[in-house]
């Protein structure tokens, strides 16, 4: 279903058809339905660092925990203005830009711990107020990303999703990329791929994860022509997702592993 979902943002142009409109809401729903305990983890988290714990450095290289907090706050609130342009059917970008969007980031991360985890736990709220009061029809909204890709309205609170549980083992507090709950493992996944396609210093791969309900499910990675071989890889979807993320070394994956570029 979701797939479907994502390859019609164009034909939205012409107005979804009710069954598209059905399938958009369940699909929102379900994202909403993974961001409540993903929050809730992220926020307890944070409640329980302190000013000298935000300091240290997290495991994303040149950025502290505070500079994670801080993003993780602006990113609700960029994802806000997302679920505006959708509700009103005006072009709201994510973010005025990415050199504001990092200002916005560094001028966080001076502020003290209790501001901090203030700021966050407001930001989530408002854009918890946003995803749960969006009329049904406007998941069906196309809209994009700093980068430009398009995708429908449904698909901002997934993306909530993999920020907060990606930042989550960023903050270094005790989460890694196994304890990313096993039903999330997939649209994770999904995300992953989607965030690397088009990017041209990521080569061709082909993945394919041993997936935590026992299924099996493959990607192409920036597929190549006939005579450019994909890095085919193998393993369990966790840590494959850790690969794909820079949250894991990838050393139970089966085949070559490329270098990749860092994520973002």
């Amino acid at each position: 279903m979701s797939g479907t979902i994502r390859e019609t943002t164009s034909v939205l142009a012409m107005g979804a058809s009710p069954s598209l409109a059905r399938q958009a809401t369940q699909r929102a729903r379900e994202g909403l339905a993974a961001v409540e305990p993903a929050t809730s983890r992220l926020v307890d988290a944070v409640v329980h660092l302190d000013d000298t714990a935000c300091r240290r450095p997290s495991r994303l290289p040149g950025w502290s925990r505070a500079h994670v907090i801080s993003h993780l706050a602006r990113n609700a609130d960029g994802l806000v203005n997302l679920l505006t342009w959708a509700r009103t059917g005006v072009e709201h970008p994510m973010y005025a830009s990415h050199a504001d969007r990092d200002a916005d980031i560094e001028e966080g991360a001076i502020r003290p711990h209790r501001l901090l985890a203030e700021d966050l736990v407001a930001a989530s709220q408002r854009f918890a107020h946003a995803a749960q009061t969006l009329a049904a029809a406007a998941w069906t909204t196309g809209v994009a990303s700093l980068r430009g890709r398009t995708f429908l309205a449904a698909e901002v609170p997934w993306m909530r999703v993999r920020e907060v549980w990606l930042h989550l083992i960023d903050l270094d507090a005790g989460y890694d990329i196994g304890d990313v709950p096993d039903n999330l493992v997939e649209d994770l996944l999904d995300g992953a791929v989607r965030q690397l396609g088009g990017r041209a210093e990521v080569p061709p791969l082909h993945v394919e994860a041993d997936l935590p309900d026992d299924r099996q499910r493959s990607w192409e990675v920036n597929a190549g022509g006939p005579d450019v071989a994909a890095a085919a890889i193998r393993g369990d979807g966790k840590e494959l997702l850790g690969w794909l993320t820079g949250r894991g070394s990838g050393t139970g994956l089966h085949g070559p592993l490329p270098p990749l570029p860092a994520w973002g």
